[in-house]
C-alpha cells in the first residue's frame, strides 16, 4: 500500500480489497482520516459487498456497517440506511482474538453496534493511536 493515499470514506476502504488483512491495514487508515476530518460524508455511501470476493467477506461487511453506525453515533447522525440490509450482520459470531478468556473479554467489551452485528472487539476497536 506504499504511495497510496489514505481512504476518505469506507467505500474506498471495500474498493479492490482482496484480503480481510489488506482491509484491515485500509480501514486502520480510514480512521487516522476520519479521527483527522470527521465527516458524515464519510461513513454515508455505501460499500460494495465484499462477501463473494475474499475470504470472510461477510465479516468485513459487518465490520463496515458496525464501523459505520458506530462513527455516525459518534458525529450525532443518523446512521446510514445500507447498515441495515440483511448481508451487513452476521449469521455466526466472530471474535476478533482467539482464546477463552479473550472471548469472555470481548463479549463484555464490544460496542453495540458491532455485538449486534454478531462481531465481537475490543472496545477501542475503532481507536487510533
Amino acid at each position: 500500500m506504499a504511495g497510496m493515499a489514505r481512504s476518505q470514506s469506507l467505500v474506498e476502504v471495500a474498493l479492490d480489497c482482496p484480503a480481510l488483512n489488506e482491509f484491515s491495514m485500509r480501514l486502520a487508515d480510514f480512521l487516522h482520516e476520519f479521527s483527522a476530518h470527521p465527516s458524515s460524508s464519510m461513513v454515508s455511501g455505501q460499500p460494495p459487498l465484499l462477501r463473494d470476493s475474499m475470504e470472510s467477506g461477510d465479516v468485513a461487511d459487518a465490520y463496515l456497517a458496525a464501523t459505520a453506525d458506530a462513527l455516525s453515533t459518534s458525529l450525532g447522525t443518523r446512521r446510514p440506511e445500507w447498515t441495515e440490509a440483511p448481508e451487513r450482520y452476521l449469521r455466526r459470531p466472530w471474535f476478533a482474538r482467539r482464546g477463552p478468556s479473550m472471548r469472555a473479554c470481548l463479549l463484555l467489551e464490544s460496542p453495540s453496534a458491532f455485538r449486534q452485528r454478531n462481531l465481537f472487539v475490543t472496545a477501542n476497536a475503532l481507536s487510533v493511536a
